[in-house]
């Protein structure tokens, strides 16, 4: 699954290279509870330290417990925003984990380091010869080429040329190279057309590919589905019942999340989405759409399948009114007007349009199970909108000026108005339909096996063994830790 051999020579490099920068690596239980297991020394030098500083002080600042300030902070609660019933229109409660308290705004930071750290500690990747490849829809290779500087190696990241143009000024700034791609989100096989091509052409390149890197899954699992475990905790009491995780597929990482807390409760439900324009796994279907970073037209290699319990093709015209409802300044009033306090609209910027998504698809759960006050959705805001101004720039441009009128427009069409078309309840032989869709990229393409496939569908180990490795992958860090003389 995550493959542990140790391969001596590259591996004294990579200590060589650790220990000549100071790099103190963060087990994955140090990320899932930071303010328990972090360094003192570490701590101390957090205080200095800004949130995106280049400084490797900061791999330990990949947890969802981040203080939520732009510089000095240190560990707190598990970051979380409550979706009032005014703003959604149902009655259920929907709570999301924000991700913009992570070092680049964004939680793929997280899953970029879960795919790069196993191959590091064992020497399967030697940072001083060897370039990462960061294959991306957006925010994963902004943290897999974050991660790697601090580290001390060289990226090469891959996103498709129709992103925004807020990921490519900032990348402009850690990566050492940068390749955009044709097309936007949704042109995901033009991605593993250029791996491809690298792999072929240069034998420096390592690549680290999110969509069948495990070490995706395994991060999600185990740091984020902890986290929702601990604000499930906080925020429901005795009469609340969690009803459900929904999150956009994008490189299904995140849906891992949801098979930690179906562990913990066994009749909740997972519900994977993706845009209407592009409904791959609602209808086989292909398109183009506007969620960034939700990459699609497959099925990554890394989702469980059979743990998804519904689907959601979510309209890309509601993130893009919720987004701009809840920025813009006529937007925000009219929130206001409903009663909705300068304290939840404060937070609004804190979800950018795959977050919207999210809601959206929430909202949709909710309407369709008919979840009442005491029943709780939780969800992820992945990035903010600190990424994606220039959207609004360009709506403005395209719509005209925002208004009241139009803020009232949105939010009832496109917000409440939210209804449960465009999802699907999954039984046993649509979620193996949709699982049978890997084998086109994955086996015909990507060299992958029908035997693993098979065994993904069949084997009740199978996903279980991955969960597992979470400790076998920390001894590997400290081992590594103490051959720097940095551990503890």
């Amino acid at each position: 699954m995550i493959d542990l051999t140790v391969h001596e020579e590259k591996l004294k490099n990579a200590v060589d290279l650790a220990k000549k920068r100071k790099v103190l690596i963060p087990t994955f239980k140090q990320m899932r509870d930071p303010e328990k297991y972090t360094p003192a020394r570490i701590k101390e030098q957090l205080k200095s330290t800004g949130l995106w500083d280049v400084d490797p002080v900061n791999l330990f600042r990949i947890t969802w417990k981040n203080e939520p300030k732009k510089t000095g902070g240190l560990f707190g609660e598990v970051n979380t925003l409550e979706f009032p019933s005014e703003f959604t229109g149902v009655k259920a409660r929907i709570i999301a984990l924000c991700g913009k308290w992570f070092p680049t705004g964004a939680h793929k930071v997280g899953a970029s380091f879960g795919c790069l750290v196993p191959r590091l500690v064992t020497g399967q990747f030697d940072p001083t010869c060897q370039k990462a490849v960061w294959p991306s829809t957006g925010n994963y290779c902004r943290g897999g080429a974050y991660n790697a500087q601090l580290l001390g190696c060289e990226s090469i990241a891959i996103l498709p040329e129709g992103m925004s143009k807020e990921r490519f000024e900032w990348l402009r700034t850690v990566a050492g190279e940068i390749i955009a791609t044709p097309g936007t989100e949704s042109n995901v096989k033009e991605i593993y057309d250029e791996v491809a091509r690298i792999r072929a052409s240069r034998p420096e390149a390592v690549i680290f590919n999110q969509f069948d890197e495990m070490g995706n899954h395994l991060w999600h699992y185990y740091v984020t589905g902890s986290a929702m475990e601990e604000a499930l905790k906080k925020a429901m009491g005795p009469k609340d019942r969690y009803a459900g995780v929904v999150v956009t597929s994008g490189s299904a990482g995140t849906t891992a999340c949801g098979d930690y807390l179906k562990e913990i409760f066994p009749d909740s439900k997972v519900g994977v989405g993706e845009a209407l324009q592009c409904p791959t796994l609602y209808l086989n279907g292909f398109g183009e759409h506007r969620i960034e970073g939700i990459g699609d037209k497959h099925i990554p290699w890394v989702h469980n399948v059979k743990n998804t319990d519904l689907v959601f093709a979510i309209d890309d015209n509601n993130c893009m009114a919720m987004i701009r409802l809840s920025n813009e300044p006529e937007g925000l009033e009219y929130l206001r007007s409903l009663g909705l306090s300068d304290a939840f609209i404060a937070q609004l910027p804190l979800m950018g349009i795959s977050g919207a998504a999210n809601v959206a698809m929430a909202i949709k759960m909710a309407k369709y199970y008919e979840l009442t006050e005491n029943d709780v959705i939780l969800t992820v805001l992945t990035d903010s909108m600190e990424m994606y101004t220039s959207r609004l720039e360009e709506m403005r441009a395209e719509l005209g000026a925002y208004s009241a009128l139009r803020a009232a427009v949105d939010h009832q069409r496109f917000v409440l108005g939210i209804g449960i078309d465009g999802m699907m309840e999954l039984n046993y032989y649509d979620r193996k339909r949709i699982h049978n869709l890997k084998y086109y990229t994955w086996v015909e393409q990507q060299g992958k096996t029908s035997e693993e496939l098979n065994a993904q569908w069949y084997d009740p180990d199978y996903w279980k063994s991955v969960h597992r490795m979470a400790d076998l992958i920390d001894e590997k860090i400290d081992e590594f830790n103490q051959m720097t003389g940095l551990g503890e």
